[in-house]
């Protein structure tokens, strides 16, 4: 069997890129990271080999690409079916598809105003009415999954999936700008950040020294 390649961004910014990371890490399944640096000379150069339209994340299975995070996953989880990434259930596995796509597709108040950031936290951080409608959404959707198929286990669908994955960078960022979260939504975030796939991801990002100011949010910071 091959060695899988994923082509990466920043670790303290692409929010994408984690998505497919963290399946590929929280599985221990073997992987090679070839990481860009993202708006800088040489990203367009470096991402120009790959058939991604100057994207990351980019998996590389051979003389395959998959591109696109969702893509990547729905990838992985045919090529490794032991990791059941998608519940088994068939009405818990169409909610998990439905809240996947609605975070692929969605979300865009929250993505503008509250940018993945893992080396800074913000203090007294108020969203505005588009950026607070999707934050309401998410935790309604975390609520709304815990409860309904959360029963075996502390992940959104009890046992970890495709959209642990898809949420983990909305984790990161509710806990960055210290958002308040009612009990269940703030149990799983836990449960997510204290993970061992998060802990080496945010460590990595972290250590980073490049700083892309399109996607340092306009509000007081201070580091973690």
């Amino acid at each position: 069997m091959t060695e899988l390649t994923l082509v990466i961004g920043n670790q303290n910014y692409s929010s994408w890129s984690l998505r497919a990371w963290l399946f590929l890490a929280h599985h221990g399944i073997p992987f090679n990271i070839k990481k860009v640096k993202l708006f800088t000379d040489s990203m367009e150069r470096e991402l120009a080999v790959h058939f991604s339209d100057n994207k990351v994340p980019v998996l590389i299975d051979d003389d395959l690409e998959v591109w696109d995070s969702l893509a990547i996953l729905e990838y992985l989880v045919e090529r490794f079916p032991e990791t059941r990434g998608w519940p088994q259930e068939r009405s818990a596995r169409a909610v998990a598809r439905s809240v996947c796509a609605e975070m692929h597709s969605g979300f865009f108040g929250l993505r503008g105003e509250l940018p993945m950031n893992c080396r800074r936290r913000f203090p007294g951080f108020q969203p505005g009415p588009e950026a607070q409608r999707d934050i309401d959404r998410v935790l309604g959707l975390w609520n709304f999954c815990r409860e309904r198929y959360g029963a075996s286990g502390p992940w959104l669908f009890g046992e970890f999936s495709v959209a642990d994955c898809m949420y983990a960078p909305v984790v990161l960022r509710l806990l960055s700008y210290e958002i308040e979260m009612d009990p269940v939504s703030a149990a799983y975030a836990q449960t997510l950040f204290d993970s061992a796939a998060i802990q080496q991801w945010v460590k990595e990002g972290r250590a980073e020294d490049a700083v892309i100011d399109e996607d340092e949010a306009d509000w007081p910071s201070v580091p973690f």
